[in-house]
């Protein structure tokens, strides 16, 4: 069945316009819709003109933007001695080898990120299949897999985002909330968009950056005019 929308999410489809808009002008017209009640989440997408069935064109990594995104995330750390003393003490929730595998495996899964030295990825190889699915499996490719766990946990637990690209071509990225100002919204998508155009794969050809949009939680898109 086709998803029913409520009156809030109507009325603002009314109200959205209809062309594309400078980006500031797009953070003012999103800021202009009806608006949940609690400070909703402002998110980008990017729809870029690579192949995402070639290895060599595929987009995933980590970054910190300028203003952060405004909320905090649950990070865990596999790692072991004195490393795990320091993840905790940079805010890991959790830090430790195989007992943080077996708790895992057990079914736990309370956290948002998982980060890992790369001498305990033999023993965390055993989550694949259940983390894997999940997205939070650690990863060299996201950052997530790294010698400095204190610093990247730190990172993380501050909000440091991590994109993907789908299998449309897509990225989708949170880069603030509502209540932000529209000039600290505006650094962090100019921020991540000019990071994303430098990160062009060689082998993608053709128009790269193909349609850029942001949304809050319960709105609809506004299409961001890049040039």
């Amino acid at each position: 069945m086709p998803r029913k929308h409520g009156k809030r999410f109507a009325k603002n489809m009314v109200e959205a316009p209809k062309q594309k808009l400078p980006l500031l002008q797009a953070v003012e017209a999103l800021k202009g819709f009806d608006q949940p009640k609690f400070d909703s989440t402002v998110e980008l997408v990017m729809h870029l003109g690579i192949d995402p069935r070639q290895a060599d064109q595929a987009l995933r990594g980590s970054i910190s933007l300028p203003n952060g995104i405004g909320k905090t995330k649950s990070v865990i750390a596999f790692c072991e001695g004195s490393d795990a003393e320091a993840a905790k003490a940079a805010g890991a929730i959790e830090a430790g080898g195989e007992e943080l595998v077996d708790k895992i495996s057990k079914g736990w899964m309370d956290f948002d990120v998982a980060i890992a030295h790369p001498g305990m990825m033999k023993i965390v190889s055993k989550l694949g299949r259940t983390l894997g699915p999940m997205g939070k499996m650690p990863s060299p490719k996201a950052g997530t897999v790294t010698p400095k766990v204190a610093e990247t946990v730190k990172d993380f637990a501050a909000g440091k985002v991590e994109y993907r690209n789908d299998d449309g071509g897509n990225l989708h990225v949170p880069v603030g909330k509502i209540s932000f100002d529209n000039d600290k919204l505006v650094e962090n998508i100019q921020y991540f968009v000019t990071f994303i155009r430098k990160a062009k794969p060689a082998t993608s050809k053709g128009t790269y950056i193909k349609k850029v949009s942001i949304s809050g939680t319960m709105t609809p898109g506004v299409e961001v005019d890049l040039a």
